[in-house]
C-alpha cells in the first residue's frame, strides 16, 4: 500500500498538505474508497520528500497506536498524530481538515499564544481528532487484511524546500546497504582468491 502526502508552498512556518490512501476491502466488498485529508508541518523540521515506511506503533508518549515513519535520516520517532497548530508538530505530521485565514481575522479562536513567532501563520487544523481517527482505523483494517504487506508513504515537494535535505529514500537507503554488503562480499572473496594463488 502506498500513501502520499502532497505538500503546497509553505506558508510562513507552516506546511500544508494533503494526505491520499487508496482504496480498502470491507466486509461489503472491494470499494474504490479513497481517504483524504489536510496536513499541517513545520517548515524548519520538514521531513525529507522520499519514500518511507509506515508502522502502526504504540507511542508511549501519547498512550495510543499511532503511524510512525521509518528510515528518516538523522530522526526517529516520526509520529502523524493529532493537533491544531504547527506549535503542535515540531518534526511530525499532523492531519486535520485545514482552515486559512489570510488577514488573520480568525486568529482570536486559534491555540496559539499570542506572544508566539510562530502567530504569523494563520494556517491551523479543525477535526485533528476525528480525522486520526478516521486513518488509525483504516490503517489498522488495512493492516488486519493484508497481515503480509508493507505500507509505504510517500512525501512529495512542489518544489526544494531550503530547510529540507534532499531525501534518500527508504529503497535507495535498502539498494545502498545491499550494494555495499555486496561490495564487501566480493572484496573477501577476492582477497581469499588472491591468497590461493599466492600459496
Amino acid at each position: 500500500m502506498l500513501i502520499r502526502l502532497i505538500r503546497n508552498q509553505p506558508s510562513g512556518y507552516a506546511l500544508t498538505g494533503t494526505l491520499y490512501v487508496d482504496s480498502l476491502l470491507t466486509e461489503e466488498g472491494v470499494h474504490q474508497y479513497e481517504l483524504s485529508m489536510d496536513t499541517l508541518e513545520h517548515m524548519e523540521y520538514a521531513i525529507p520528500d522520499g519514500f518511507y515506511r509506515l508502522r502502526m506503533t504504540y507511542s508511549p508518549r501519547f498512550q495510543e497506536v499511532l503511524p510512525i515513519l521509518d528510515h528518516v535520516v538523522g530522526r526517529t520517532g516520526i509520529r502523524i498524530h493529532a493537533g491544531n497548530t504547527i506549535e503542535h508538530t515540531i518534526g511530525c505530521i499532523l492531519v486535520g481538515d485545514l482552515q486559512c485565514s489570510e488577514d488573520g481575522s480568525d486568529a482570536a479562536s486559534t491555540s496559539l499564544v499570542a506572544s508566539s513567532p510562530l502567530a504569523s501563520s494563520p494556517d491551523r487544523l479543525l477535526s485533528s481528532r476525528k480525522r486520526l481517527e478516521e486513518l488509525r482505523n483504516y490503517l489498522l483494517n488495512y493492516i488486519k487484511q493484508n497481515p503480509n504487506e508493507e505500507i509505504y508513504i510517500q512525501l512529495e515537494s512542489p518544489d526544494s524546500y531550503p530547510y529540507a535535505d534532499l531525501a534518500c529514500s527508504y529503497e535507495q537507503q535498502a539498494h545502498i546497504a545491499e550494494s555495499l554488503q555486496r561490495a564487501q562480499q566480493l572484496r573477501e572473496d577476492r582477497e581469499l582468491s588472491d591468497e590461493a594463488v599466492r600459496r
